[in-house]
């Protein structure tokens, strides 16, 4: 598996203390006969804290660059990640 750094935000929590997320994108290659391709998925790490990663979402590179910019976007967090993957799906 290879993992692409894409983006870090840091933005305050409900507290105003600042949290850090680093956003990745995980790329995995599948073989099929005498065919293959690259499946994505997602990591997220926050910074002195949890990392979620969730492989395998698409092997569409244009659906896993607007999922990527959703989650940059909207700062999610390791703990949010699943249930916005599950909607976004």
């Amino acid at each position: 598996m290879m993992e692409i750094k894409i983006a870090s935000r840091t933005c305050p929590d409900e507290l105003g203390r600042p949290r850090t997320f680093h956003y990745a994108l995980t790329v995995d290659t599948v073989e099929a006969g005498p065919f293959s391709c690259e499946n994505y998925g997602v990591r997220i790490s926050e910074e002195q804290g949890d990392s979620v990663s969730i492989p395998g979402i698409t092997t569409s590179a244009l659906r896993i660059d607007e999922l990527m910019t959703l989650l940059v976007e909207h700062a999610v967090g390791p703990a949010s990640l699943r249930d916005v993957v599950d909607d976004w799906l």
